[in-house]
């Protein structure tokens, strides 16, 4: 006999799935409505964009997230994605509570990238830790990284307020340095030697039109293995989101949510400043901008371990991320949220 627990999951997931069809029906339905039909589908399409969309991606700074402190704790004005590149690499990190795992991270990047610049010693890079408004001492931790390596390798960004995975990496990346650059998470789940895979499937794909192009970390290789440690009910949810992602928004990528990606200047340029979604599901938003734009995107297999403590609540956050998709789904479609091209960098 199945136990309630798995019957609620089975139900679940069948509502869930009839919600997410029911909703891409309705909207699909309305915008191929016959003439008669045609004024009063654009009018409930656009209400519905209308009553769920947000003001255009502006980048909203609070004072304070304008600067960083100098290893000598003073103030300094942080940089901008729009300024010439002085780094080979930048790395960011978004950090959420992370003071116990983010030691462990950091020391085998800037391990890795110290040994790398001692072979070669015009290779340079910055390390941008992005505190999300964490509650614990996160941005002390970072800041000793600071101290001992210098403010022009590392640096700290401290957020007001917790914004979300995807907004702190927004902010990191428009205050970065870097020729290209680099996404981490701060658990260190995948091995940071792994980016010397990335920019071999970045440089693979040139040329790179308007010198954009991003790699992408996959985990696609090891599903079989993670299905297998896994609970059915993660396995569902799991699948269920990559179906959502499949269906809604990005082709061609097994794995969009890997915290490891790697991307040209002017690629990270063109699709952060058109991104909206701030949480979970930005990984998506942004190769579906990227696809839009037809940026040429590698993906690569990486050494992955899973790392206790993350930050994903299973039920809570895979819903909120099943919200986001269809969203991004909706809003582009009915023009809520419009693509343009951003001015070529210098």
């Amino acid at each position: 006999m199945v136990s309630l627990p798995l019957q609620l999951v089975v139900l679940g997931a069948v509502l869930g799935a009839a919600l997410a069809a029911a909703v891409f029906i309705l909207v699909c339905s309305l915008c191929s409505s016959g003439p008669a039909g045609e004024v009063l589908s654009s009018q409930k399409i656009s209400f519905v964009a209308f009553i769920t969309t947000m003001e255009l991606p502006v980048l909203y700074q609070h004072e304070e997230e304008k600067f960083f402190l100098n290893a000598r704790g003073q103030k300094e004005t942080l940089p901008s994605i729009r300024d010439s590149p002085t780094k080979q690499l930048s790395v960011v990190v978004p950090s959420y509570n992370e003071e116990k795992r983010l030691p462990v991270m950091m020391d085998e990047a800037l391990g890795y990238l110290e040994e790398r610049q001692k072979q070669d010693p015009t290779f340079t890079y910055e390390v941008i830790v992005v505190d999300d408004g964490s509650k614990d001492q996160t941005s002390k931790v970072a800041f000793k990284y600071c101290q001992k390596y210098g403010s022009d390798k590392v640096r700290v960004i401290t957020l007001v307020k917790n914004r979300g995975k995807g907004g702190a990496v927004k902010m990191g990346v428009f205050s970065s340095r870097g020729e290209k650059i680099l996404m981490a998470d701060a658990d260190g789940a995948t091995k940071f030697r792994d980016i010397e895979k990335l920019e071999k499937g970045l440089n693979d794909l040139q040329p790179w039109p308007d010198q954009m192009a991003i790699a992408c970390g996959s985990r696609a290789h090891l599903k079989k293995d993670s299905i297998a440690q896994r609970s059915y009910f993660r396995t569902l949810l799991m699948y269920g989101f990559h179906f959502l992602v499949w269906f809604l928004c990005v082709k061609g990528i097994r794995d969009t949510q890997c915290g490891f990606k790697l991307l040209t200047r002017e690629a990270a340029s063109q699709t952060f400043s058109s991104l909206h979604i701030e949480r979970w599901a930005f990984d998506v938003e942004l190769l579906y901008i990227a696809q839009f734009f037809k940026i040429p995107i590698a993906e690569i297999a990486v050494n992955w371990t899973e790392i206790e403590g993350s930050k994903l609540v299973p039920f809570w956050s895979w819903l909120q991320m099943g919200k986001d998709l269809l969203f991004i789904r909706l809003r582009y479609m009915t023009g809520a949220w419009r693509l343009e091209q951003t001015r070529k960098m210098n």
